[in-house]
């Protein structure tokens, strides 16, 4: 399975990192029933996050089509990147079996037209804008299949364990989540 973490300019960091730690530890502690490689993807070399946290790429501006999961982070670069062509056109390049957004990158999921017909969440203070492109669903996680989306920037871990049950089970979910020190939900 090929993963792409979509970074860009301002994204929130933890949106990335939170999806990130679970669904690389497929790999990293062994427990992937298939071999699981992800690449950093963006449109420049380095990206700068909220905070001047900065993300090397491992692809540049290269197309996302060989991915079979997409992985897009929220945070304050997305308002301007839902009005960027060249960045939505390179993110429909994505032909993923499975797409996925943490926090406020549902909208650039919404302007690509992932979302149509189909329900998504995000934080909680950019509802009305997602509204634009979809049903608005309250979840911390929304699984419409091949898209699931999660709403604010702790939702990352839940994103990341739901993704990681979908592709395995609920049995490595739970080690996982152990291993991360992660309070199961009752």
């Amino acid at each position: 399975m090929r993963t792409a973490f979509v970074a860009f300019d301002d994204m929130t960091a933890l949106d990335f990192v939170g999806a990130f730690d679970p669904l690389t530890r497929l790999d990293t502690m062994d427990l992937a029933p298939f071999p699981f490689e992800w690449d950093v993807c963006a449109r420049a070399e380095t990206v700068t996050a909220t905070a001047n946290l900065r993300f090397e790429a491992d692809s540049v501006g290269e197309s996302l089509a060989d991915y079979d999961l997409v992985v897009v982070p929220g945070g304050a670069g997305t308002r301007e990147l839902q009005t960027d062509d060249h960045f939505l056109a390179w993110l429909r390049t994505a032909d993923a079996d499975l797409i996925a957004s943490v926090c406020t990158g549902s909208l650039l999921l919404g302007a690509a037209g992932f979302l149509d017909g189909k329900t998504a969440t995000t934080h909680p203070a950019a509802t009305d804008e997602l509204a634009a492109y979809c049903e608005v669903s309250d979840e911390r996680v929304a699984d419409e299949g091949d898209v699931v989306t999660a709403r604010g920037v702790t939702s990352a871990l839940d994103l990341g364990l739901h993704l990681v049950e979908r592709l395995t089970d609920a049995e490595t979910r739970a080690t996982v989540a152990e291993q991360m020190d992660y309070p199961e939900r009752v």
